[in-house]
């Protein structure tokens, strides 16, 4: 394998990263604090990786097959995550190795899981950088989800090729299509930090905060979360923004070049808020019935609990693991379940779901009439052959993944509901798991170093998509 284009294309996206790191280090120097330093000696040595790796590979050819674009997006996500654990590693917060690139890997793929404890107190440098971390990751996931993915044929992505093709009339070249999504996410990242002033944060927590939720990743300022603020307002902006963000991107696109049609007819984004709709609807009417609660109390904390979970953002409002047992389940099964492809979220991809669906719609009919020929339709278009299987070999993946790593985490000594929430949240990308030690009241500092290297993969796994990552395991993949 020639690896010159992926070394170069690696270079650029270290030297992006170095750049990252100097808004960190002028809000330790503007706060007097002493970060700064360490925030200097990471660009330094960031830049000068990434600089090497562009400067000795420039000159070749930058066309880039199908077993580079795998490797591509494999190293990308490691070799980032490393550099990025650097100023942590080296900040006044004390993290050991295993802590920090934990830490960076749950910031980059936006899972949002932390290890950090005090955080109402943590350099403002270091609070900002992890919302960067999470910004950047939110962008490259969409990206990817859009334009890397589709054309490896990675878990059923395939049907989304249309929406980079000129005949759907989307954008016709994918770095088109990066940089107006890059404008998008902006906007809507600005939007919601005004949305967050207008509700009386800080303009620092603000500018984190909004980083955060857009990119669905749920990194805090605060131990509490947004549960710190109390304010029902800044719950209900946050709400609206992760929603937003949990929709395919690609669809703003259509929207501002004057098509808003396909935002209103897209089966994801309908079956996505049904979901949303119909779950926090049952967790009201429980929590109201059942357990007594307040009506003003359980829309506020269902809805955006439930919000925040079925996106993967990971925020909490309320410690929603101590509400029962049919709230739990609900989490539990919102957490794997995730929201749209081609947006900043997290978990399974409704669409997968969808197709699932069509396919075992076909195979009853089947039953039924076994010389009728039936064709699986997903968005009124039918489904190609190989999507099916896709979709197929993705779920039986992720079910699999899901039970070696719960199982490993209660070999290491897990309770039950830790190991089984904690893998679910790490290849779901989603943050908080459920129980005492890692649910939204709690945070994964007290787990062993093991069991972080356990959830660490478990978190580059899931945002691979699983099949991205685990054909590098085939020995096929080596052969010329």
């Amino acid at each position: 394998m020639d690896f010159r284009p992926i070394l170069y294309i690696l270079g650029i996206l270290l030297s992006v990263l170095a750049v990252s790191m100097v808004l960190p280090m002028m809000t330790d120097i503007y706060w007097g604090n002493e970060d700064w330093k360490a925030f200097f000696l990471c660009i330094v040595i960031t830049s000068f990786f990434g600089g090497s790796l562009v400067l000795s590979n420039a000159s070749f050819d930058l066309n880039i097959n199908l077993r580079q674009a795998f490797m591509m997006t494999f190293l990308s996500w490691i070799l980032l995550s490393l550099f990025a654990a650097l100023p942590l590693k080296l900040s006044t917060m004390d993290l050991s190795f295993t802590d920090a690139f934990f830490e960076a890997v749950s910031g980059i793929t936006t899972t949002g899981s932390t290890v950090i404890t005090g955080l109402d107190n943590a350099p403002p440098g270091v609070l900002l950088w992890r919302a960067i971390l999470q910004w950047l990751g939110g962008i490259g996931i969409i990206i990817m989800a859009m334009s890397v993915l589709p054309f490896l044929s990675v878990g059923g992505m395939q049907i989304f090729r249309t929406e980079l093709s000129e005949n759907d009339k989307a954008l016709p070249r994918a770095a088109q299509m990066a940089s107006s999504i890059g404008i998008v996410y902006v906007a809507l990242t600005v939007a919601c930090g005004i949305g967050y002033l207008m509700c009386g944060m800080s303009k620092f927590d603000a500018l984190t905060h909004a980083m955060t939720t857009l990119a669905t990743g749920g990194y805090s300022n605060y131990d509490a979360s947004l549960g710190h603020f109390h304010s029902d307002s800044i719950e209900l902006v946050a709400s609206l923004f992760m929603i937003i963000a949990g929709i395919p991107f690609v669809l703003y696109l259509k929207v501002v070049r004057g098509n808003l049609r396909p935002l209103v007819t897209d089966p994801q984004v309908k079956l996505f808020l049904s979901m949303l709709a119909i779950s926090t609807v049952a967790m009201i009417l429980y929590l109201t019935l059942v357990r007594d609660m307040d009506l003003h109390l359980a829309f506020i904390g269902s809805s955006f609990n439930i919000v925040s979970l079925m996106t993967g953002t990971g925020y909490s409002s309320e410690a929603y693991d101590t509400w029962g047992g049919f709230v739990v389940a609900i989490m539990f099964f919102l957490m794997a379940m995730g929201a749209c492809a081609g947006s900043t979220s997290c978990g399974i991809k409704l669409f997968r779901f969808q197709i699932f669906f069509a396919v075992a719609r076909v195979q009853l009919k089947k039953l039924l009439h076994p010389n009728a020929a039936y064709v699986p339709y997903y968005n009124k278009k039918p489904i190609p052959k190989d999507v099916p299987l896709s979709v197929m070999s993705f779920l039986f993946l992720y079910a699999v993944s899901f039970v070696v790593v719960a199982l490993a985490l209660s070999a290491i000594g897990l309770d039950f509901m830790t190991a089984l929430s904690g893998a679910v949240t790490s290849i779901s990308n989603v943050g908080p798991g459920l129980g005492e030690i890692i649910g939204p009241s709690g945070n994964f500092a007290p787990l062993p170093d093991s069991a972080k290297w356990v959830l660490t993969a478990s978190m580059l796994l899931g945002r691979l998509e699983i099949l991205a990552a685990l054909i590098l395991l085939h020995p096929d993949f080596w052969k010329h």
